[in-house]
């Protein structure tokens, strides 16, 4: 791990207290009357999942979008080729490696908005503005400085999600989860634990702050990440019953 990640915590939270998550409601999706009627009393369109690594974005975006008849807007970065050198402590690599990221989500989101995909019900596994989280912990002062004005550009053209699912697990489950999937694939480069713990540190904080849209913060520490009907149908009532603002829910686990 690149020593700078080591040491990152309270300068990264001193950090977002001069750049806070951003405030405004760019462009957002509008909600077809078909669509209205497929997906019953939920009242967002566009639902963007959050979360650090092993989180279960993923599983939850392709859960709910079988059952709210939704398209799956996968995130395309995990194939990141900077990613490898960026664990390792390479020089260099986390600026290589958050470029790459930033302008992969971005040409993906475009290409979307151009075939009119948020026309549609759409569930995205991942948040585009939670790309600063990682630029704020990862790179050095003169690195952000020039990704934060590229961000800046590039947010523009994003259309914003209606609601973001963030889902949150403290740093010892989400290290246990990535050792489980290590264990299936010996090949996979992970972080190592102070960078999980300062990772979840930072989306804590991210969210804390975060009022842009909707919220639903969701604590996933305690149950299965397979996600069966009944927590499905729980997490959906919860979305139902929102109508703003920030809502924190801890699914029910057992009978």
């Amino acid at each position: 791990m690149p020593p700078l990640l080591q040491t990152r915590t309270q300068h990264h939270n001193m950090r977002w207290s001069c750049a806070p998550p951003r405030q405004s409601k760019p462009q957002r999706s509008f909600i077809s009357p078909r669509t209205a009627i497929l997906r019953g009393k939920l009242n967002f369109q566009h639902i963007a999942i959050a979360g650090p690594l092993e989180a279960g974005k993923s599983e939850l975006a392709a859960r709910l979008a079988v059952r709210l008849n939704a398209t799956v807007v996968h995130d395309e970065t995990t194939e990141n080729p900077f990613l490898e050198d960026f664990y390792a402590g390479t020089p260099g690599a986390a600026f290589q490696t958050q470029l790459f990221s930033l302008l992969a989500r971005h040409r993906q989101q475009m290409t979307l908005r151009q075939t009119n995909l948020f026309s549609q019900a759409t569930i995205c596994d991942y948040l585009f503005d939670k790309d600063k989280i990682y630029a704020y912990l990862n790179l050095d002062d003169n690195e952000l400085f020039i990704y934060q004005r590229l961000f800046d550009l590039l947010v523009r053209d994003i259309v914003s999600p209606d609601i973001v699912i963030f889902l949150q697990a403290p740093p010892e489950v989400l290290c246990d989860r990535l050792e489980e999937h290590a264990r299936h694939d010996p090949e996979l480069s992970l972080p190592n634990t102070d960078y999980i713990r300062e990772l979840c540190e930072a989306y804590n904080y991210f969210f804390f702050h975060y009022t842009a849209t909707s919220l639903l913060v969701v604590e996933t520490s305690h149950f299965d990440l397979g996600w069966t009907d009944e927590t499905i149908d729980d997490l959906i009532k919860q979305l139902e019953e929102m109508t703003g603002g920030t809502r924190y829910y801890v699914p029910r686990i057992g009978p």
